[in-house]
């Protein structure tokens, strides 16, 4: 008898043991998914480790948790097609509910019109888009990108203030193709003009032709001695690609001249690479990180002629925008709302300002309120933060187009 009281006992626990079980299980999983698609680490390694820290944050889809990370080709401009079956393949997912494209390459707004046709439920993010911001956002949510109109004046402005007498933009035809990037080329050089800055514009080779990220980078290693002699050493240098960004700053730490901030600032955007700097122990960690590049710069003789944002903005866009998807899906947030998305902002780059706005576009003067302009501000190394995201911008700038 008390064998099988013993053994009724357990079938009894087992019974209501193992859907109490189930239930924990079942209440562990995350109600919906979220996408993010970033570059690699050779052409946007900011971008991916953002998606990385969601990942450690809020678990990878799968191993049960809600973040699906993928990766676009570093040759996207020849491999459309693999970036628009990357995305539309996340919409397969029954359970994704949020999908964020940091960059927002060509490719990713057929992709989202796909994605769109398929599942008109997810919710559709872009950091940083390639495409016209007319484009972008008949297919997307929501785009939110650095602040171009803002910054197109603002770097000269803090250019000039450093001693600055020459500003070399670098680029190629593809970037200068773009809405966003020929119309803060077009303000660069009117503010430039009204600063009494000498503007000059250098091509430089495209890392997605045949020549590779190598090729380009090696083309600004051999390069900048001959502009540096061209231009002098009060010369502050831009460029539009991630990927000029390192050979760049190598040269301004070796031989001289300015670097105000890069395309897409971050503290990691470049240095790292440029100064053997090792940040295995800091990683994650931006005011320690941002405490070791600086020491790196200035003892390069980079101080107070080399600037950055605080905070990575690529790495930021990755993480801001998915957690912006998140809230959004869960009622605390509300699509379009600009106090909403910059509190996502803040969330993960405590310290710093930020601010936000919509893009208006210069030929019509309409406003787009699925195109928000945001800006962190700038930190020069042996200086600190400058104000620059409080300082104004003459309004004439923001009617200039490309």
């Amino acid at each position: 008898m008390k064998l099988k009281s013993v053994l009724l006992a357990l079938l009894v626990c087992g019974l209501f043991a193992l859907p109490a079980l189930a239930a924990e299980t079942k209440a562990a999983e995350p109600d919906f998914h979220i996408g993010i698609m970033t570059g690699t680490v050779s052409q946007s390694e900011d971008d991916l480790r953002g998606a990385e820290l969601m990942i450690q944050k809020y678990g990878d889809t799968a191993k049960g948790g809600m973040i699906t990370h993928i990766t676009y080709p570093d040759n996207f401009m020849s491999e459309m097609e693999t970036t628009i079956s990357q995305l539309v393949g996340l919409a397969d997912d029954p359970k994704m509910k949020v999908i964020v494209v940091n960059q927002g390459i060509p490719g990713t707004t057929e992709g989202f019109r796909r994605v769109r046709e398929k599942r008109p439920d997810i919710i559709l993010l872009i950091g940083e888009g390639h495409e016209d911001p007319s484009v972008t956002t008949v297919a997307a949510d929501l785009v939110s990108q650095g602040d171009l109109i803002s910054r197109g004046y603002l770097i000269p402005h803090t250019a000039k203030e450093l001693g600055v007498d020459t500003f070399v933009h670098i680029s190629f035809p593809r970037h200068m193709s773009y809405e966003t990037l020929g119309r803060r080329r077009a303000i660069m050089e009117e503010a430039c003009k009204d600063l009494g800055i000498k503007f000059v514009f250098e091509t430089a080779p495209d890392p997605t032709s045949d020549v590779g990220v190598a090729g380009a980078q090696q083309f600004i290693l051999e390069k900048m001695p001959a502009w540096l002699e061209k231009y002098g050493k009060d010369t502050a240098f831009f460029c539009t690609n991630d990927a000029h960004t390192e050979p760049l700053l190598k040269r301004i730490a070796e031989l001289g001249g300015y670097f105000v901030e890069a395309d897409l600032p971050s503290p990691l955007m470049g240095y790292p690479g440029a100064l053997g700097i090792d940040l295995s122990q800091e990683k994650g960690d931006w005011p320690a990180i941002l405490k070791k590049v600086e020491e790196a710069v200035e003892k390069a003789g980079g101080k107070e002629r080399m600037g950055t944002w605080a905070y990575s903005y690529g790495y930021t866009n990755s993480a801001a925008l998915a957690e912006y998807g998140k809230r959004i899906v869960e009622g605390k947030a509300k699509l379009g709302d600009l106090k909403d998305l910059i509190a996502c902002y803040n969330e993960f780059t405590p310290g710093a300002k930020w601010n936000a706005s919509n893009y208006t576009d210069a030929g019509t003067g309409v406003r787009n309120k699925k195109f928000v302009l945001v800006q962190q501000d700038t930190y020069v190394f042996g200086t600190g933060y400058l104000n620059v995201a409080e300082t104004e911008v003459p309004e004439k700038y923001f009617k200039i187009s490309k």
